[in-house]
């Protein structure tokens, strides 16, 4: 089995052709989504990809994954932003291997598809105690709960998918169940979505409390959900926490971009954003 990565866009293609070594395709899906790939045979070959099962590849590849083509055709597409992956990765959303499920929640929301909603929501429905428990003989859950709230946070609310008002409540009610759950990862993912959905300052405090939790892991994630959601008040906290200034600086840098309060038609910042600047300096 073939080692190394390809070294172009044409060798990546050609890898991803052929279907004798799934380790070349392995790494040539990852590749164009790692490049952003634009050739126009890029999304249709991920896509036939992303239909491939097959084992986990030899352990010499350092891959320990079932459906390994397949996972990382579903993370590729979601980088090249081509709606003609949505429904395939809504089909990969149904999938028995839950790691593939996850890799297309994620793409989903990167996607902003919003026809995943109700699909995502279905498989969160069920509760933290039955979706969120432990998948026996693992340390993952029943459902891939941390990228299908990511996802949901990343889709927002919004009506384009046939919801109506009356289904805000329902959705936030699935969400917040799993602002309880006993794995502090999928609180802050939870935190992190209500935060976008609803812009209620209550979640973004509770991120903030998970800047202080003893493990580093923890205070990692809350970091950058703090950072995906913008939300400004946590900036004196965010540059305070026990963390590497590499994560604190991705962290800040997102309060000043994702931030709904940015003018993106000024030429110079904010007096709240120049105070987010200096907060980088200072950590740099």
């Amino acid at each position: 089995m073939s080692q190394g990565t390809p070294l172009n866009e044409a060798q990546a293609l050609d890898w991803l052709r052929q279907l004798e070594d799934p380790g070349q395709r392995y790494y040539a899906a990852w590749w164009l989504g790692r490049m952003r790939s634009s050739h126009p045979e890029a999304v249709p070959l991920l896509i036939q990809a992303l239909a491939e099962r097959g084992p986990r590849l030899d352990p010499t590849c350092g891959v320990d994954e079932p459906n390994p083509v397949a996972r990382n055709a579903a993370r590729a597409l979601g980088k090249l932003a081509d709606s003609q992956a949505v429904d395939p990765l809504l089909e990969a959303l149904e999938s028995s291997d839950d790691g593939l499920r996850e890799a297309a929640a994620r793409s989903l929301g990167q996607l902003g598809a919003l026809k995943a909603r109700r699909p995502m929501l279905r498989r969160l429905a069920p509760g933290p105690l039955v979706a969120g428990a432990p998948r026996p003989g693992t340390s993952r859950l029943m459902e891939p709960c941390e990228a299908l709230l990511e996802a949901l946070g990343a889709l927002g609310w919004q009506g384009e998918d046939g919801s109506t008002i009356m289904d805000r409540e329902p959705l936030l009610a699935v969400v917040r169940a799993y602002g309880d759950h006993e794995r502090p990862l999928i609180r802050s993912a939870a935190y992190r979505s209500l935060l976008q959905l609803t812009r209620e300052d209550c979640w973004g405090e509770q991120l903030v409390n998970l800047l202080r939790h003893n493990e580093l892991q923890v205070r990692r994630a809350a970091l950058l959900d703090l950072g995906v959601t913008g939300w400004r008040p946590a900036g004196a906290a965010i540059a305070q926490t026990l963390a590497e200034n590499s994560l604190k600086l991705i962290a800040l840098r997102g309060l000043v971009e994702n931030s709904p309060a940015r003018n993106h038609t000024s030429p110079s910042p904010s007096p709240e954003e120049a105070g987010l600047l200096v907060a980088m300096d200072d950590l740099l």
